[in-house]
């Protein structure tokens, strides 16, 4: 008894095909978000897939180190890494070959990404990413601009309802070293923290008391941002954390100047999955189950502030609604070359036989063109 030969569309697990028209709405969403970047200064950079694990890996991308792929250069006999995200990338090159570019820097990108494995919620392990980074200023100004950026851009694709989650994932281990919660005791109130567990975070903090007794008061001051900045404003924050709440406040009013209509929440204790940011983090949710459409905030790119946002085009896809099909037209042979060229000009897509048995049906098309150059429905 022999195998059955492999079955040759059977893809690795978190892997899959993008078929027409998908593929053709995704690319077309991602240069909408490319052009609205460019509108606003940020020029568009290419790294390549693939780098040297030594580079690929320093600074904010030791964050993303157990999702990269790793494999031997041939040529170089060196260990090379797979890009598991592409703000690493962009710090390198703007600490590298652009560092001597004036600062600010405003810099977008747009490609793929793969990951050692996926979640339960998104099991894709081969993600498009398309993303802005702003390089230099470290101020509430330029944290404001790539959330309002990222807001106008998921706009001009018709997500016309975002909303904007700012998390300070500093201000919970500043309240803990100020009250000097280590050990066992820190581990404990960071898995309630990360839990959003209530009776646990004040059980813990109550034991470890100091600053640690603010904590839940915070935890319970999530939502909308104007109520958050309320407790954080009456509570008696330690310098640090105060440094942190104040920059809050003055991010949610830049971005309110920018993108007034913009629902703007916070969570002043979140820190899930945002181990190398340095201020504030963002998040930009859809209506409804759309989940997460874009994630940034404030970190090190090198030894330089940064601020960025990544937008998700997969995730961005599911939350528009679907568009319309292109329409296809039947260009009998003998058609003037002029006539289906205004058609491709007007956005439709011609389609010519190839062969005598070729039909407006066997071609998949909408549309018929006859001799007058009109457009006829394709009958079925």
């Amino acid at each position: 008894m022999t195998d059955d030969p492999p079955n040759p569309a059977l893809l690795p697990a978190g892997l899959s095909d993008v078929l027409p028209p998908e593929a053709e709405r995704e690319a077309m969403l991602v240069e909408v978000l490319a052009e609205t970047f460019a509108r606003h200064g940020y020029e568009r950079v290419k790294p390549p897939l693939l780098e040297f694990e030594d580079s690929l890996l320093a600074g904010s991308g030791a964050a993303v180190a157990e999702q990269t792929f790793r494999l031997m250069d041939p040529v170089s006999h060196r260990m090379m890494g797979l890009r598991a995200d592409t703000t690493p990338q962009v710090a390198r090159i703007a600490a590298t070959r652009l560092a001597r570019v004036t600062r600010p820097l405003r810099l977008s990108y747009a490609g793929q990404v793969l990951r050692v494995q996926g979640t339960q919620l998104a099991p894709a392990r081969q993600i498009p990413q398309a993303g802005i980074e702003l390089i230099g200023p470290e101020s509430a100004a330029a944290d404001a601009e790539v959330a309002a950026v990222a807001a106008e851009a998921l706009a001009a694709v018709g997500i016309l309802d975002a909303s904007l989650d700012i998390t300070l994932p500093r201000l919970a281990p500043a309240l803990l070293d100020e009250a000097g919660v280590q050990g066992e005791a820190r581990r404990k109130l960071a898995r309630a923290l990360d839990r959003k567990d209530a009776a646990a975070v004040t059980e813990y903090a109550a034991q470890s008391g100091g600053a640690a007794l603010l904590l839940p008061a915070l935890l319970a001051a999530a939502g909308p941002a104007d109520a958050a900045l309320a407790v954080l404003e009456a509570e008696a924050l330690p310098p640090a954390a105060r440094q942190i709440a104040d920059h809050a406040a003055a991010v949610v009013a830049a971005v309110r100047e920018l993108a007034p209509a913009l629902r703007i929440t916070l969570d002043p204790l979140e820190f899930r999955g945002l181990h190398y940011h340095t201020g504030v983090a963002f998040t930009i949710f859809g209506a409804g189950r759309t989940g997460e459409l874009a994630r940034g905030g404030r970190y090190l790119s090198g030894e330089e502030p940064a601020t960025g946002m990544t937008l998700y085009p997969d995730a961005v896809l599911r939350a528009v609604p679907p568009a319309a099909p292109r329409l296809r037209v039947f260009v009998p042979r003998g058609a003037a070359a002029g006539q289906a060229a205004a058609l491709r000009a007007l956005g439709y897509a011609t389609v010519a036989p190839l062969a005598p048995t070729d039909t407006a049906q066997s071609l998949r098309c909408t549309h018929v063109m006859d001799s007058a150059g009109a457009l006829n429905p394709v009958q079925e």
